[in-house]
C-alpha cells in the first residue's frame, strides 16, 4: 500500500507540469505533497512527513495569496 501512495504522489507531481495556470500548478503540487506526506506516515518517516507538510502548506498558501493579490 505505501508503494501505491508513493507512485500516486509521483504521478500527481509529474502531471503538475502540464498545468498552464500558476495557481493550478501550485494546487496540484500541494496535492502531490499531501500524497507524499501520507506516504511518509505509512512508512513512519518523519522527515518525509514534515518536509511535505511544509511544501503543501506553502503551495496551497501561495496559490491563495496569489489569487487574492490578482483580484485587488
Amino acid at each position: 500500500m505505501p508503494d501505491l501512495i508513493g507512485w500516486l504522489a509521483t504521478a500527481i507531481f509529474a502531471a503538475s507540469y502540464f498545468c498552464k495556470r500558476t495557481t493550478t500548478l501550485r494546487r496540484v503540487q500541494g496535492l502531490a505533497a499531501l500524497a507524499w506526506a501520507t506516504y511518509g506516515v505509512l512508512i513512519h518517516s518523519l522527515p518525509i512527513i514534515v518536509a511535505n507538510v511544509i511544501v503543501a502548506s506553502l503551495a496551497f498558501g501561495s496559490s491563495l495569496w496569489r489569487r487574492s493579490g490578482d483580484q485587488g
